[in-house]
């Protein structure tokens, strides 16, 4: 027969075990929002480091088809110092078009751009090339899956650099208008502005379409590559990203010598 006092012991013991059990679970619980927590705040780095934009751009672990997932995006993380000049007082003609040329270690990228469309843009890139900002500059993005961008612009070259202003969005209806699953389609040959992921933060930084990419409509499409620009685009995009991954740096390393945004 049991004693009380054996009963109490087994009572004891049982209730110690169920505390176990629940603070066993309440560990693997905060593990497990832990780690969802540190994705994504990996995603919004890695993004920075994107779509600048924006996207915010993870490592490429994850299996991806051709639609855009959210640690695939054009995306930029600005340090907050880097917000503090206004921006470019407008002095381009906005019934005019300009072209953004690049000249690369990779042959000329030549951009059409249409001020009228993207006037705020346009001026933008117009005052930082004048005064040599992209000079000497890299493309410190590329994304092989998912979407298929080469990103630019970022004077720090890790995602972080901006021009110490942000611009609005412009001209975001251009592309139609989003499907069911909230995107609509970047060509191949769409320029387009990467920005942190909030609405009106474009900077300096922009990405290059070099294969049909879904994205979110959130993105300032502002210009066209000609054929060539994009067969040089894609010859970097075949030939991948550094170390194997499909988001990185890529592996044929793009430098930009030279921008200038000539009035055609």
């Amino acid at each position: 027969m049991v004693s009380s006092d054996q009963r109490r012991r087994q009572l004891a013991r049982e209730k110690f075990e169920r505390q176990q059990q629940r603070r066993e679970q309440a560990r693997k619980k905060a593990k497990q929002r832990n780690a969802i927590i540190a994705a994504a705040l990996a995603v919004v780095l890695a993004a920075g480091g994107a779509v600048y934009a924006g996207a915010a751009l993870s490592d490429g672990d994850k299996d991806r088809n051709d639609s855009a997932s959210p640690d695939a995006s054009p995306s930029a993380t600005p340090s907050p110092s880097e917000s503090s000049s206004p921006e470019p007082a407008m002095s381009i003609d906005k019934k005019a078009k300009y072209t953004f040329a690049l000249k690369t270690n990779e042959g000329a990228i030549t951009i059409a751009m249409d001020a009228a469309k993207t006037p705020r843009t346009v001026n933008s890139f117009k005052s930082l090339a004048d005064k040599g900002y992209f000079d000497g500059t890299k493309c410190h993005r590329l994304t092989t899956q998912g979407i298929f961008v080469l990103q630019c612009g970022d004077p720090k070259g890790d995602g972080t650099g901006g021009p110490g202003y942000t611009i609005p969005d412009e001209n975001l209806t251009a592309l139609g208008k989003a499907g069911a699953d909230g995107t609509v389609t970047y060509p191949a040959g769409t320029v387009a502005m990467a920005n942190t992921g909030q609405p009106n933060s474009g900077g300096s930084q922009f990405f290059l379409v070099y294969k049909d990419s879904k994205l979110p409509p959130t993105y300032t499409p502002f210009g066209t590559m000609d054929d060539k620009s994009l067969k040089a685009v894609q010859a970097v995009g075949e030939a991948g990203v550094e170390g194997g991954a499909s988001d990185g740096a890529p592996k044929k390393a793009v430098s930009i010598e030279k921008a200038t945004v000539p009035k055609v």
